[in-house]
């Protein structure tokens, strides 16, 4: 006999290992049970319309079937997808996933069953998958030709011109036109190709990721996206149409919605014979009668739509698998079909949880190939690290992408890869020269340094959910398969350096120098003191650094900014330096002072005179009684601030330019917090010196100089703490507006803000994730926009002038829920936790209380914005995310520099929140100093100058630095101490964990230790009781 030749399958085309499936059931939950017994062929049709064969047992139900696909393919969130054949009466059918394959696909030789799109989410950026994304617009594109997306010439056109953009590249009018020949995308194309090529032209550099991202973008605002269309007839007989989505049940004559019933006005589905009934909730306002009946063409087709409605309700509206309902002992009333399978809710959450490998995959119709991981799966060593590693040669480009949740990175050899068919990557990671390359997860941020020098050409929105991004890591790869570094196109989020090895992963950060043996450092702690004093002392040298380079960012790089671009008038420019200057000299010496004194305590000089140097309390008072005569400059702060950010709101060209300096690398925070850096350290201050004094005994030589050290601090911080917190108020406002499009007047005299942070709106489509912004009069609901800046659009306030909130779980269904009952509309809110819901109730209610004592209602907030007055039983979603189809080309155009590592972005893809208190403690809790990281799975540890501020560490090669290497927010994270099983026998170690991401990080002492554990504390939990703000106190700028 001859050879079989071998065919190869869907899961080889799309460059997936044989056998590398990904489960899509929960972690710890098994696969169905495989009946044994003889083995049943079922045909299986893609969505890019070739034929799979698969053989299961004759009586596996139909998970086993849809499981067995979403395997082969590699497709985790497999969730969104169903498998469709034509029964006996020919009409077409989801198949059960709970029945055997084979009492529902009779003669299975003669049926082909499809594979294609179930449920469509209401937002594409809740896929997080690049295949996923992929799949979903080959579904676009299928129903496109067969005439089921139905939408006018333009939008027509624009679709199919992202459909060639993926398939071909760039445009080139001779290709395109041989393109449009052979590949008909709709009926009668002849006449759009001048217009498609048309809009082809301006998606130069698009990659196809980002095309399937803007093709469903586009998709997803036409009213036919994912309809169905089921012939039916009202009551007085004139011919309907109904269709499910994730919002509730449509109605349609012809192509045209006439209603809708969302699913909160829904109270029960039910079906007699021919007729469908929807019985709704009692509603004065709605001329609806209490029960709708549409008479369908038969039982059959009744119960079908019956059926998708419930898979549909259950699928966006549950937080789980509904659990099957028992058996009655004698007769049953009614069908037993219920919704198998997880619900959106649970895949996100899979998803987010990271329990997945990232595999490649190759477009079958395209030229250009997307690569869901080009590189190797992460290194033991840097499992999340900032980027990639490899040197110049071996990195052809590198390519960071964060959108919520993950960061990835990617490297690629260009000698190696020559094809454009990429192999997937092996398990372990690939070493270059001593570092691993490997891809990366989220959490350290890149500093932002390479984002100006690697300015795209043609930029790309980030938006989405909590985990993943529409633009998943990947190279631009030119029709002759290798990486084009020249014309890279990344989205604004992204950080491409094809040039330059990654900082953190770089061969000066991993010289063997900063992993320090075990034994230098029992020398080291031998040869220096190890009184507490001298730790507190060493604490006031490290944090003295990291102010005195916050200083430099004003009085070096910013003055020098200036000074080159004529944007900023001269009173001004007086008005800033002549203030920070003198500081800037006088701290200069100040830390000399406290080196010196250090090199003297630890005995490295030829004084030894033990007694007189080993102490701090005289130099601190020397210098806090020289501050003193600072202090006329420190109270020209208010000014300073309120005068530049006057001048920014006059001055487009000033806006433009401190804009612009805030993106540079040494400006790690936003602009106007080191105007407040000199107040903060006044605290810094008087902390360590309560720390001093309370550890010194009466008796001690340095106790004296201590407390009047303390005396005169304190007194400095009284006569400006009361300046300084209505100035952090107001540079929180102005930090705020520029997180929020679609406002007027945020910034307004006596408006305070209380707390930022993620909560579920309830609507007519589900929970929404929304942004909530507290303050002391108005609340703010906004989501995540469509721009390139990342920022959140506001869609709808609530005055609490009249507000009352009371918990509405039962009511709702919805866990940790909140109703917000303000004097014009009401809203439902869940938080993630009781613990955030608890924060969340007792802010609003104190803010509640301050507007009931105010003298009235506040001032419209949103000018330039209708107000929302919709309940929570109306469909809001619609109206708050809808634009015009233009949107989706001018969302390439970079509007405003990417705010995508903010703490109101931090709080969206962590899912929590935080209060001005929390942002006033994190201002007392500043610390910075060597500390040694590791790893999950590595085995040494990196030394590193961390600088921990604004609920974030930064890391450095050392404290002379310029500027950060990398970043981790900590909202959200948990701080713990190693367990036995983790093996880290050694002192001083806690550990940093948020879900799959570990860091432990190791101090020199127990006080270090103990301090980095208070200081990070307060940034991993929040503060437990809010201060109350005082209404008879506002701001007043």
């Amino acid at each position: 006999m001859g050879e079989t030749e071998q065919r190869p399958t869907a899961g080889s085309r799309l460059g997936a290992q044989e056998n590398a499936g990904i489960s899509t059931l929960e972690h710890g939950q098994k696969p169905p049970v495989t009946p044994p017994g003889k083995l049943v062929s079922i045909k299986i049709q893609m969505l890019d319309d070739t034929q799979e064969t698969f053989d299961i047992p004759q009586r596996a139900p139909g998970k086993v079937l849809h499981d067995a696909v979403c395997n082969h393919l590699n497709l985790v969130e497999g969730d969104y997808f169903g498998l469709e054949f034509p029964d006996h009466k020919k009409m077409m059918v989801w198949l059960d996933l709970l029945k055997p394959v084979m009492k529902q696909i009779r003669r299975p030789k003669h049926v082909v069953v499809k594979f294609v799109v179930k449920f469509f989410p209401p937002d594409h950026a809740q896929l997080q998958e690049e295949l996923t994304r992929y799949l979903f617009a080959l579904q676009v594109k299928q129903d496109l030709a067969q005439g089921r997306l139905t939408c006018n010439d333009t939008s027509t056109a624009l679709l199919i011109s992202h459909i060639v953009q993926s398939e071909i590249g760039d445009f080139d009018e001779t290709i395109d036109r041989e393109h449009l020949a052979k590949n008909k995308y709709i009926p009668h194309q002849e006449a759009l190709e001048d217009k498609i090529m048309e809009f082809h032209r301006n998606h130069m550099g698009q990659t196809p990721a980002e095309s399937d991202f803007q093709l469903l973008e586009i998709a997803r605002r036409l009213e036919m996206y994912g309809i169905r269309l089921h012939p039916a007839k009202d009551r007085e007989g004139t011919k309907i149409n109904l269709a499910v989505a994730n919002t509730g049940i449509l109605v349609f004559q012809g192509h045209t919605k006439i209603n809708a019933f969302n699913w909160a006005k829904v109270r029960k589905l039910s079906f007699k014979r021919k007729r469908f009934l929807i019985k709704l909730r009692p509603d004065v306002n709605s001329s609806f009668q209490d029960t709708l009946e549409f008479l369908m063409a038969s039982r059959d087709f009744c119960k079908s739509f019956w059926k998708i409605c419930v898979e549909h309700h259950a699928f966006f509206r549950l937080f789980e698998e509904p659990k099957p309902k028992p058996k009655p002992v004698l007769f049953s009333r009614g069908s037993s079909f219920r919704f198998s399978g997880r619900t959106q809710k649970q895949v996100l959450d899979y998803v987010k949880e990271g329990g997945h490998k990232k595999v490649q995959f190759e477009r079958k119709h395209s030229k250009i190939h997307s690569i869901r991981s080009l590189t190797a799966q992460p290194s033991e060593q840097h499992t999340e690290s900032a980027r990639a590693y490899g040197d110049n040669n071996d990195a052809a480009a590198v390519q960071s992408c964060r959108q919520g949740k993950e960061l990835k990175a990617s490297t690629e050899d260009t000698g190696q890869h020559k094809s454009p068919s990429l192999k997937k990557s092996p398990k372990e990671g690939r070493k270059v020269d001593g570092a691993v390359v490997s891809t990366v997860e989220e959490e350290e941020e890149p500093a932002k340094d390479r984002m100006q020098q690697n300015r795209p050409q043609s930029q790309q929105p980030s938006t989405g959910s909590l985990t993943g991004s529409p633009h998943l890591s990947e190279l631009s790869i030119n029709s002759q398969g290798g990486p084009s570094v020249a014309n890279m196109t990344l989205s604004p989020n992204l950080s491409p350096d094809a040039k330059q090895s990654s900082p953190l992963v770089s061969p000066l950060l991993n010289d063997p120098s900063c992993i320090r043996a075990d034994d230098e450092e029992e020398v080291k702690r031998k040869r220096f003191p190890t009184e507490k004093s001298y730790f507190m002392a060493k604490e006031v040298a490290t944090t003295e650094r990291t102010y005195l380079k916050d200083l430099e960012v004003i009085t070096s790089w910013f003055q020098s900014a200036v000074s080159k671009e004529d944007c900023m008038p001269e009173t001004l420019k007086n008005l800033i330096f002549s203030s920070f200057e003198p500081l800037h000299k006088f701290h200069t010496g100040f830390l000399k002072e406290i080196e010196q004194r250090l090199v003297l305590w630890e005995g490295r000089s030829n004084a030894q005179i033990k007694g007189d140097y080993q102490r701090i309390g005289d130099v601190m008072l020397k210098n806090i009684q020289s501050m003193k005569q600072l202090t006329v400059h420190l109270r020209k702060h208010n000014e300073i601030l309120m005068e530049l950010e006057n001048g920014i709101k006059n001055s487009r060209k000033l806006e433009t330019f401190c804009r612009d300096f805030e993106l540079q690398k040494v400006c790690y925070l936003p602009l106007n917090t080191f105007l407040l850096r000199p107040l903060h350290r006044l605290m810094h201050y008087k902390q360590i010196m309560e720390r001093l004094c309370k550890h010194y005994p009466p008796s001690h030589i340095d106790f004296r100089d201590s407390r009047a050290a303390l005396a005169e601090i304190s007194e400095m911080v009284a006569q400006l703490h009361g300046n300084m917190i209505k100035m952090e108020n107001f540079q929180k406002l102005h930090e705020l507006k520029k997180d929020l499009i679609g406002m007027d007047n945020l910034v307004i005299p006596g408006r305070e803000f209380i707390r930022l942070g993620s909560l579920s709106k309830l609507s007519g489509k589900g929970l929404q994730q929304r942004m909530f912004f507290l303050f002391n009069d108005v609340l703010l609901y906004t989501s995540r926009g469509l721009t390139a800046s990342n920022q959140f659009k506001v869609h709808g306030h609530l005055p609490l002038y009249g507000m009352t909130m009371e918990e509405s779980e039962e009511e709702w269904g919805v866990p940790h829920c909140l109703t917000l009952r303000g004097q014009h509309q009401s809203i439902v809110v869940a938080a993630s936790t009781r613990a955030e819901m608890d924060k969340w109730t007792e802010d609003i209610q104190m803010a509640i209380d301050l507007a009931e004592k105010s003298s009235g209602p506040a001032p419209e907030l949103l000018a330039s914005s209708p107000p929302d007055n919709k309940s929570p039983d109306e469909t809001t979603v619609d109206q708050e995310s809808e634009d015009d189809l233009s949107a989706s080309r001018t969302s390439l155009e970079r509007q405003s520099p990417h705010r995508g590592n903010t703490t109101v972005h931090v709080c969206w893809h962590r899912n929590t929140s935080v209060s001005m208190i929390d942002f006033s403690v994190a201002v007392e809790n500043q610390l910075s100093g060597n500390l040694l990281r590791k790893f999950k799975n590595s085995n040494g540890w990196q030394k590193l100058w961390v600088v921990f501020t604004n609920f974030c560490m930064f890391f450095y090669k050392s404290h002379q630095d310029n500027h950060p290497l990398a970043s981790l927010p900590l909202l959200g994270y948990s701080l713990t101490l190693p367990s036995e099983s983790e093996n880290i026998h050694k002192d001083y170690v806690f550990k940093l964990h948020f879900k799959s991401h570990v860091y432990y990080f190791r101090a020199e002492s127990e006080y270090t230790f103990e301090r980095w554990m208070e200081v990070i504390r307060s940034a991993t939990s929040s503060a437990s009781r809010p201060r109350a703000l005082s209404h008879k106190e506002p701001h007043a700028y």
